[in-house]
């Protein structure tokens, strides 16, 4: 986390004196640190992240560009693995799952379901925990880039997302979405 260079030696002084409870006999001995910004004439600076991408947009590496792995925390070994998420134009000329960029993460149930938004397709799905198979998907308002969260109420079991896109070129949304589990047979 940068530094804050921009504030005056005067604000620093009345920040250390609020901090400290300083008078202002007592403040007349202390002398404010100097910050030292190793920092301050290097030639470069960021200005943002540069994504390595096809003239079409896409990641230019070979797909999967987005995946979710199930491994057995016990012995380390991976248990299966699936893309996560599609391009619904790549999708329409017929290219395989190719996976998207990814953020946000999985919660699974005491039944056995996982469910993930994450990926920039704004779908919710489910899969079964043990062997990947994917059981269900939703479109949802906006992508939901955060984990889902679980909840029960009277017995009954819920989902629920916070749909807020914007990443990723996305359409920005600002809605919850909740969904009422299935109950048990």
């Amino acid at each position: 986390m940068p530094s804050f260079n921009y504030i005056t030696n005067e604000e620093k002084e009345a920040i250390i004196s609020y901090l400290f409870k300083l008078t202002e006999e007592k403040r007349r001995f202390v002398r404010p640190a100097q910050p030292q910004d190793v920092y301050r004439n290097v030639p470069y600076a960021m200005n943002g992240y540069n994504k390595f991408l096809s003239p079409e947009g896409y990641p230019a590496i070979a797909p999967p560009w987005g995946t979710i792995t199930a491994i057995d925390l016990n012995t380390g070994e991976h248990v299966w693995k699936t893309t996560l998420g599609e391009y619904p134009e790549l999708k329409e000329k017929g290219v395989p799952p190719t996976g998207t960029e990814n953020y946000g993460g999985p919660v699974v149930t005491a039944g056995g379901l996982l469910f993930i938004a994450a990926s920039r397709d704004g779908m919710i799905r489910a899969y079964n925990k043990n062997n990947g198979k994917l059981l269900w998907e939703y479109k949802l308002p906006a992508p939901g880039f955060a984990t889902p969260s679980i909840y029960e109420v009277n017995g009954k079991q819920f989902l629920v997302i916070a749909c807020g896109g914007g990443k990723l070129k996305t359409k920005s949304g600002d809605a919850y979405v909740a969904f009422a589990l299935p109950g048990k047979k």
